[in-house]
Formats: structure tokens, sequence, C-alpha cells
């Protein structure tokens, strides 16, 4: 007997998933082009406690407590995400709950269902109006300091402008009564 679907290929009847690929969590209405990298997620009602280290985006609706490593990855702690941790990523882009450090090479973005407590370090840092963060921010390339020793910045330590927040120009050493 015939039946319609034998009509349809079999490759038109269940299309690869790859050709229905989402866009990526946290940019809204982007259109994002196909990746070879997948994302990774850490869906409601799921905890992790621990290290996560990985190569892939990772997408986070949950609970994370711990240490997050995704260096040349994006990271999205999502509206309904709890992040209890020290993140290091490319990007990270934050709509959820976050506490801990956080690292990014090249943004970070605070959407305004965020509550971000922490301290943040990138070269692009935007946040919208009505979200709620505290904490230290570190925007713009990182320079090297020069010290009043060394010229050059080659030493750690003492910085240019020791002289000038109370400290012995001839010894390097703060005065009494020096903030």
């Amino acid at each position: 007997m015939w039946r319609k679907e034998d009509a349809v290929p079999p490759e038109l009847r269940n299309p690869p998933a790859s050709s229905t690929q989402a866009p990526k969590p946290g940019v809204a209405g982007a259109a994002q082009p196909a990746s070879h990298k997948g994302t990774a997620c850490v869906s409601q009602g799921i905890t992790i406690k621990g290290d996560v280290s990985g190569s892939e985006d990772l997408f986070i609706d949950g609970l994370v407590e711990g240490k997050i490593t995704l260096e040349h990855s994006g990271v999205t702690v999502g509206p309904n995400g709890t992040v209890k941790a020290d993140i290091v990523a490319r990007e990270l882009t934050f709509r959820g709950s976050a506490e801990g450090k956080f690292t990014a090479e090249e943004r970070i973005q605070i959407w305004h269902t965020a509550r971000v407590l922490g301290d943040l370090k990138s070269q692009r840092i935007s946040i919208e109006d009505g979200a709620q963060l505290r904490g230290k921010v570190e925007a713009g390339k990182v320079s090297v300091k020069v010290t009043a020793d060394d010229p050059a910045g080659r030493g750690k330590g003492k910085p240019a402008d020791a002289a000038a927040k109370g400290a012995n120009p001839a010894t390097g050493a703060a005065t009494a009564g020096a903030d």
C-alpha cells in the first residue's frame, strides 16, 4: 500500500540538526552564522560545584559554583542562572545573578535583568539601564606601569607615582600616615 511519507525522500523527512541551528544565547535578534562549535548548556534545575573548563560557548540557566575557564569562548549567565564563581572567558554576558571575579578578553555585557557583585575586567564593558552592579570595574587595554627605579617597566612592585603617595623616593618605603 502506498503512503504519503514514502513519496518524500528520507533526507527531507528529518532534516539534520545543524541546518536548524538556533542563534547564540545572549544576542537578542542577531542572526548568527553557523559555527563548528556548539553551545553547552546548564539548564534550570542543574547545579554544578567545582571547576568548569572547555572550548565551547557556555549558557548557564542553573547554578554554578567554583571556577569557569573558557578563555577562547563565550559565557552567558541566563535570566534564571546563578553563578558564584570566578570566570575567565573571551566574552561574558550577564542576564541573571553572578558573584565573583570576571575577566573577559573582548567584552562584558550586563543586561537590565542582571545582578552582578564582583570585580570586572575587560577591554569593553556595556551596562544596560536598570542593571545592578556592585564592585570594581577595569575597562580598556591593560597597560604596564613604569616604576621609579625601573623606567623601562621591567620591575614588579612600586608604581612610578610612589613619591606622590607618600613614599620615600630614596628607599621606596612609605612614610607614616600615608594612605
